[in-house]
């Protein structure tokens, strides 16, 4: 299923078409095995609590932005995660509590001006 989000930053407002992961096993395959991730395009995760998170690049292709996002829709974070195709892979965290978590191509944000404390709105 696809909806979208709007990233809101200082250059203006960038529209993300997203799949969404909000079952177990849907976050636990998230981009896992994908070669390509088209430009405004990736995944939202989305938890039943907010709590601190990670995530962990086993299996994933592609460098991606983890965006970590508050329960009141307010970005904790970003790392830029390197893709891992072996069994030692990085662990990435939100440094905080986190409801979402949004995986877009790395660079995205800064391309776009999105930082730590910019907001976004959902289109579900």
């Amino acid at each position: 299923m696809r909806q979208s989000v709007t990233l809101f930053s200082d250059q203006g407002s960038v529209r993300v078409s997203v799949e969404i992961a909000d079952t177990l096993e849907e976050r636990k395959l998230g981009l896992m095995h994908r070669e390509s991730l088209d430009e405004n395009k990736g995944m939202l995760f989305i938890f039943e609590d907010e709590l601190p998170r990670t995530f962990w690049m086993k299996n994933t292709l592609i460098p991606l932005d983890i965006i970590f996002i508050s329960e009141d829709l307010e970005i904790i974070n970003i790392k830029q995660a390197e893709p891992c195709i072996n069994d030692h892979c990085r662990v990435y965290s939100s440094e905080g509590n986190a409801k979402y978590v949004l995986e877009v191509n790395r660079g995205f944000s800064e391309r776009n001006g999105i930082n730590s404390g910019n907001k976004l709105v959902f289109f579900i």
